[in-house]
């Protein structure tokens, strides 16, 4: 574990890794999600990953101004804020109350969506990662036990009636010419559960119980796959997340989708 303080210390990072990890960050700072709130318009152009500072002379890495964590071929980069440096390497339980730190500020950031969930956390909980999946299940599996996002979705279906409007084309095509001229090809809207965000919050809370080791976690991330059970299996990406918006109804959902598209964003991390 190399632990990184902001604008402050450096630690050895073996040079025959350090092209790979250029290319794994460069890659995020890419997908970033870019708001003029967290990033000036000079952020916005550089290409270049502003994470960590390689020192390729020293062989070693400096952390920016930026705290989080990157999860990179087994080793685990910390990046902490400069208020907790010392000049002696903190053990683990340092690193953990640093990380529940970060997240009760969150927890106060209107900008970002964090439900105040973590006073009820155990100290074995405290790894940044398994806290994040802790808040996205215990907030995504509350809600949906109290309800359900449906939309009104388009539906291509073969009907003994017109319902909706008659795909004459794929009706003569696929059933008239085949001798099947008692099922009708319909095109109409239905309100469903097997939407575009459920699909998605299905994809992210399987990829989550794949990583979590916390049995808390794992069942409430159980629990979302089983009210979820009819809803398709289908990849979605966080740009898909992101483009998703809601009316000030289901402002609730808005939470699960901002988590969300950070859980799939941990897709490249993990």
């Amino acid at each position: 574990m190399i632990n990184l303080f902001e604008y402050k210390n450096a630690h050895p990072f073996p040079a025959s890794k350090t092209d790979d990890l250029e290319i794994f960050l460069d890659d995020i700072w890419a997908k970033r999600e870019k708001s003029g709130y967290y990033y000036n318009e000079e952020d916005n152009r550089i290409e270049q990953q502003r994470f960590i500072q390689f020192l390729h002379k020293t062989k070693s890495l400096k952390s920016n101004k930026y705290v989080g964590v990157i999860h990179f071929e087994g080793e685990t980069i910390n990046l902490l804020p400069k208020i907790f440096y010392d000049s002696k390497e903190p053990s683990v339980s340092d690193v953990n109350a640093m990380n529940k730190h970060i997240l009760w500020w969150l927890s106060y950031c209107r900008k970002l969506k964090f439900p105040n969930y973590l006073s009820g956390l155990n100290s074995e909980k405290a790894d940044f990662f398994e806290i994040l999946i802790y808040l996205f299940s215990k907030y995504t599996r509350e809600l949906l036990n109290s309800s359900i996002f449906q939309k009104y979705t388009e539906v291509n279906e073969e009907l003994s009636f017109i319902k909706g409007r008659l795909d004459v084309n794929s009706y003569i095509n696929n059933n008239l010419s085949r001798g099947r001229n008692h099922k009708v090809s319909c095109q109409f809207d239905s309100f469903q559960m097997d939407n575009e965000f459920n699909r998605g919050v299905k994809f992210v809370s399987k990829l989550l119980l794949s990583v979590t080791k916390e049995n808390q976690s794992r069942r409430f991330l159980s629990d979302i796959l089983f009210i979820l059970d009819e809803v398709k299996d289908v990849s979605i990406s966080s740009s898909q997340m992101k483009r998703m918006a809601f009316n000030p109804m289901f402002s609730d959902f808005e939470t699960i989708r901002y988590k969300s598209s950070l859980g799939v964003f941990t897709k490249q991390i993990n």
